[in-house]
C-alpha cells in the first residue's frame, strides 16, 4: 500500500481500538488491541502521517527514534525493594518508570488528553541489548513491570533489510501480535502532499518530468547512492530559504539532498533553466495580463518539456497567491467564530474586557494542541496569526476605555471587517492572475495539451481547487467542461469500437 491508505488504515484502527460500548468498556479488549507494524522505505512519510492522524482524530502523540535509546532509557532502571512473601521479607527488582512511558504520562497531566498515540520509529534497528525489551512491548505493552496505559496504540515503524544493515529480523511470536503494514513510495500520493504543503515549484514540476528520479537506491562501488521523498522535501525547503536570502542552491549544495550524484547533477541543471524560464518568460508579468505577443509565440514554439517547466512557474506562482488566500480565509472564519462568541457574551451583560478571557482559552487550546504532537506549522501560524488579530482587538478596547457593550462591539465590527477586506482583495488578486493565466495559455497554445495538463493541474492542486471551489473561475469551469465532453465522446467511441464480450459483436 502507499502511505495514504496506510494512513487511514492507521486512523481506522485507531477509531476501532478508541470505540466503546454502552459500559464504557473498550470494544476491543486492550489485550487484543495489536500494535502496528509499519514498513517501508525510509522518507517516505512514515513519521509524518502519525501527527497528521493525531491532529485530525484529536488524540495525543508520543514519538520517539528508538534507536537513541539504551535499555536503561527504555526500560527504566532496576532498584531494590522489600517486600513480604508468607510472612517473610525478600528483597527484589524493581524497576524505575522507562522514560518512554513516563512521557506518555506527562502528555496526558499537561494536556489532560487520555488517548494517543505512541511512534516507535526504527523498531527493527535496536541494540541487541535492548530487542528483547522492545519484543516483550511489542507483545504485552509493558516496560519491564509498568504498563502502557490504556487507551494508546502503539505505532512501530521500520525499514526493510535492503535499505538498512543493521536491521534485525522479527520472529513468528512477535509477528503473529502485530498488525503488519508494508508502504512502498508512491509519487502521485506524494505529489498531492508537496502541493499541499507548497513544496518549491522546480522541485515538483521536475519530478513531474522525470518520476523514475523520486524515489531510488542504489547500491555502487562506492556505497549507497539514494533519492529519497524526505531530500526532496528538505531540498526544497532550503531553495526557498535560499531565495528568500538573495541566494541561489548549486549543485554541491543538491548533492548534499540528493546523494545519488546523477539526479542530483541533472536537477541542478534543471533548476537553472527553471530560473531562467522565469525570467525569459516575465512569470509575474503573464499573471499582471501584461504579457508580450513574443512571450507567447516563444512558449508555442518551445520543446515540451520547457512548456511543463512554464507551466510549472505558473501553478507555482498561483500556488502562492492561493495559500495565501487560503490562509486568511482560514483566519477570517476562527476569528468570526471568536467574535460571534464575544457579542453574545457581551450581550448577555459581561463586560467588553471578557475577550481577554476567550484570548486566554485560544492560548491554552494552542498549548494543548503543541504538546499533544497534534499542530503541523501550518496550523500553528494560523492559530498564532489569530491569537495577534484578538490581542490587537483587546487592546484596542482597553485602548478606547472599553466602555460601552455598543461602543466596544462597533470597534470589533470595524476591525473584523478589515479583516474580511483582506480576504477578499486576495480573492480578488488571485482570481485577477488565473483569468490572465488561462488567457495566455489560450492564446500561446490554443486547444493544445497544454492547457488539459493545466487544468488538470489546478483541479489536483490543495489550494488551486480549494479557491476555484470557494471563489470560482469561469475559464476554468468552461475548460472543464470541454475537456469532460471530450472524455466523454472519447469513452463512447471506445465501447462502440470494442466487441461485446458474448457475441463478439461491436456494442
Amino acid at each position: 500500500m502507499n502511505i495514504k491508505e496506510a494512513k487511514i488504515e492507521i486512523t481506522n484502527t485507531l477509531r476501532a481500538y478508541l470505540a466503546k460500548d454502552g459500559d464504557g468498556n473498550y470494544l476491543i479488549p486492550p489485550l487484543r488491541q495489536r500494535p502496528v507494524l509499519l514498513m517501508g522505505p525510509p522518507g517516505v512519510g512514515k513519521t509524518q502521517i502519525m501527527a497528521q492522524i493525531a491532529k485530525e482524530t484529536g488524540v495525543g502523540l508520543v514519538a520517539y527514534t528508538i534507536t537513541h535509546h539504551t535499555r536503561q532509557s527504555a526500560v527504566g532502571l532496576p532498584f531494590i525493594e522489600t517486600r513480604v512473601y508468607d510472612g517473610e521479607e525478600h528483597r527484589v527488582t524493581e524497576y524505575t518508570m522507562s522514560e518512554i512511558l513516563a512521557s506518555v504520562h506527562n502528555l496526558m497531566e499537561r494536556t489532560g488528553i487520555r488517548e494517543g498515540i505512541l511512534f516507535l520509529d526504527e523498531i527493527n534497528c535496536v541494540s541487541e541489548t535492548l530487542a528483547p525489551m522492545m519484543l516483550q512491548f511489542l507483545q504485552c505493552k509493558t516496560f519491564g513491570n509498568q504498563p502502557l496505559p490504556e487507551g494508546w496504540l502503539i505505532v512501530a515503524a521500520g525499514n526493510p533489510p535492503e535499505y538498512n544493515r543493521s536491521v534485525r529480523d522479527f520472529d513468528v511470536v512477535t509477528l503473529d501480535r502485530v498488525r503488519r503494514m508494508d508502504v512502498t513510495e508512491d509519487f502521485a500520493v506524494w505529489k498531492e502532499y508537496a502541493l499541499q504543503k507548497g513544496l518549491h515549484g522546480a522541485v515538483i514540476s521536475y519530478l513531474d518530468i522525470k518520476k523514475e528520479n523520486f524515489y531510488r537506491v542504489e547500491s555502487t562501488a562506492g556505497g549507497i547512492q539514494f533519492a529519497t521523498a524526505r531530500g526532496w522535501e528538505d531540498l526544497s525547503e532550503l531553495i526557498r530559504a535560499y531565495e528568500s536570502l538573495g541566494l541561489r542552491v548549486d549543485r554541491s549544495v543538491v548533492g548534499e539532498y540528493i546523494q545519488l550524484p546523477r539526479i542530483a547533477k541533472d536537477f541542478a541543471n534543471y533548476l537553472q533553466l527553471y530560473y531562467k524560464y522565469q525570467k525569459t518568460y516575465h512569470v509575474d508579468d503573464i499573471l499582471g495580463g501584461s504579457w508580450q505577443k513574443i512571450t507567447a509565440s516563444e512558449f508555442r514554439a518551445a520543446p515540451f518539456d520547457e512548456k511543463l517547466s512554464v507551466l510549472g512557474l505558473l501553478l507555482s506562482r498561483l500556488g502562492e497567491v492561493y495559500r495565501a488566500a487560503r490562509r486568511q480565509d482560514a483566519v477570517t472564519s476562527a476569528l468570526h467564530g471568536t467574535l460571534s462568541e464575544f457579542k453574545a457574551r457581551v450581550e448577555a451583560g459581561e463586560p467588553p474586557l471578557v475577550l481577554a478571557e476567550l484570548i486566554a482559552q485560544r492560548q491554552d487550546a494552542l498549548r494543548v494542541a503543541r504538546e499533544a504532537g497534534q499542530l503541523d506549522p501550518e496550523a500553528r501560524s494560523l492559530r498564532q496569526r489569530e491569537l495577534a488579530e484578538l490581542e490587537a482587538c483587546l487592546e484596542a478596547l482597553r485602548s478606547g476605555g472599553a466602555g460601552a457593550a455598543e461602543s466596544a462591539m462597533a470597534l470589533m465590527r470595524e476591525r473584523f471587517a478589515r479583516v474580511v477586506e483582506a480576504r477578499e482583495r486576495l480573492g480578488a488578486e488571485a482570481g485577477a492572475q488565473l483569468d490572465h493565466a488561462f488567457s495566455f495559455l489560450e492564446s500561446a497554445a490554443g486547444e493544445g495539451q497544454e492547457l488539459v495538463l493545466f487544468v488538470t493541474e489546478l483541479t489536483a492542486g490543495y489550494d488551486t481547487s480549494w479557491f476555484i471551489e470557494t471563489f470560482g473561475c469561469e475559464a476554468y469551469y468552461r475548460w472543464n467542461r470541454e475537456l469532460l465532453f471530450d472524455e466523454t465522446r472519447a469513452r463512447i467511441l471506445r465501447e462502440l469500437r470494442e466487441p461485446d464480450a458474448e457475441s463478439g459483436e461491436p456494442q
